[in-house]
């Protein structure tokens, strides 16, 4: 038996059509890499796209590389993330599923004590038994665990894979201690294959020892920020090997749509023109086909101001030597006078998870958690945008239906 394992692909990611091209030939050139190693079937553990509504776009070309796995008898097995969920029920994994396209094994329904009871997906050649949970935004998918019935998954048969995408409490990565996660002690044990998604990292660890199998997460197939294509370069996936014998063999794969390179100047007590200057001289000599370029500049300058920094020469000259993409990040480049504020949180959605627990249970109308439910999926839902060839009466009129849905009143 021999599988594919990707997470986090996140297609329509990048606003910049250069990037999210990128990114759509990452799954292209992976998709026909499963093919040619001849893959059995292919796990995608959440948040295959950026949003649960992606560009009419970024679907085409996607989905006529599912329709020539599927003729091709190659099935895809996915669960949702946090970004292809949707709190009001109106997500493109629904509709590909129901083209055919590829199989949500999240699938279950809850017990009379309150409990929720996983069902398996069985593969049909290898009898391979999949199940998983999904992501929701601001880890609210935790309650699942705290919910799974583990009896019945246990004490199934065969070959199992469970799909998840969550942090793993013990596994959090360097520099995400403070992200909230989900103990290992809550998944089910004795499945061959915890197939991970979610953490942006390469992760791998066999955990037999205390009653799980190989635990594995791929990282994104494309890198989906400045600073996952300056610490990554590229993405990958898993292609996963099973012996007669039981024994699974996970070897990573790298996905490369393009080079990555970096240029980074230290401005601390230096003028905006000894900066330029430096940009200038780190690139004199190279050459940059089919290359992202990347700078990073950082420091309090000596005199003047971070937009003062010419990076219109920088840009040129490097366009000129056949680059594709040209990304700076001046976040920590400041004036003399500048005083920098630091946030101690990862991103966007640490922040409004943050927020909302801050200011939860000042309403007094609903319970302290399902207040913090109902603050997130509003915000999701505001946070929509407007589709191709979509009036903005009919744009307004989507948005006030999902939010009466969120709330549970009609309009």
């Amino acid at each position: 038996m021999r599988f594919a394992h990707f997470a986090d692909i996140h297609i329509g990611s990048w606003a910049d059509e250069r990037l999210a091209q990128a990114s759509t030939m990452a799954f292209t050139k992976a998709m026909d890499m499963c093919l040619e190693k001849g893959v059995d079937f292919i796990l995608i553990s959440g948040d295959f796209f950026n949003t649960s509504l992606p560009s009419i776009d970024r679907l085409k070309e996607v989905t006529s590389k599912l329709k020539e796995l599927s003729d091709k008898g190659l099935p895809v097995y996915i669960i949702p993330g946090s970004h292809d969920f949707s709190p009001t029920g109106r997500t493109m994994l629904d509709v590909l599923e129901n083209a055919g396209l590829f199989v949500n094994v999240m699938r279950g329904d809850g017990s009379d004590d309150g409990k929720i009871r996983l069902k398996f997906t069985v593969d049909k050649k290898t009898g391979a038994k999949i199940t998983g949970i999904g992501g929701k935004k601001g880890m609210l998918d935790k309650h699942y665990y705290e919910q799974l019935l583990l009896e019945n998954l246990e004490s199934e048969p065969g070959f199992r894979i469970f799909m998840f995408h969550t942090a793993i409490e013990e596994f959090k990565p360097r520099g995400m201690e403070q992200m909230d996660a989900v103990p290992l002690a809550m998944f089910p044990k004795g499945f061959g294959y915890y197939a991970g998604g979610h953490i942006h990292r390469v992760f791998e660890r066999q955990m037999s020892g205390m009653g799980y199998g190989l635990i594995t997460m791929p990282g994104p197939l494309f890198p989906n920020s400045f600073d996952e294509l300056e610490l990554l370069g590229n993405g990958g996936f898993y292609i996963v090997e099973a012996s007669g014998s039981g024994e699974l063999k996970a070897a990573h794969h790298p996905i490369v749509v393009h080079s990555v390179f970096t240029v980074s100047v230290d401005a601390e007590k230096k003028s905006p023109g000894e900066v330029g200057s430096e940009l200038a001289e780190a690139v004199e000599k190279k050459e940059f086909y089919n290359t992202i370029v990347l700078a990073r500049v950082a420091g309090q300058l000596r005199s003047g101001k971070a937009s003062d920094v010419d990076f219109r020469q920088f840009f040129e000259a490097v366009y000129g030597k056949g680059a594709v993409y040209i990304a700076k990040n001046t976040a920590k480049l400041t004036g003399k006078d500048f005083e920098e504020i630091k946030v101690d949180y990862q991103s966007v959605e640490d922040i409004e998870q943050k927020l909302i627990s801050e200011h939860a249970g000042q309403s007094k109308a609903f319970p302290v958690e399902k207040e913090k439910e109902l603050a997130h999926q509003l915000l999701h839902a505001l946070a929509t945008e407007k589709e191709e060839g979509e009036t903005v009466a009919d744009f307004e009129r989507r948005i006030r239906d999902d939010v009466a849905k969120v709330l549970g009143i009609r309009l």
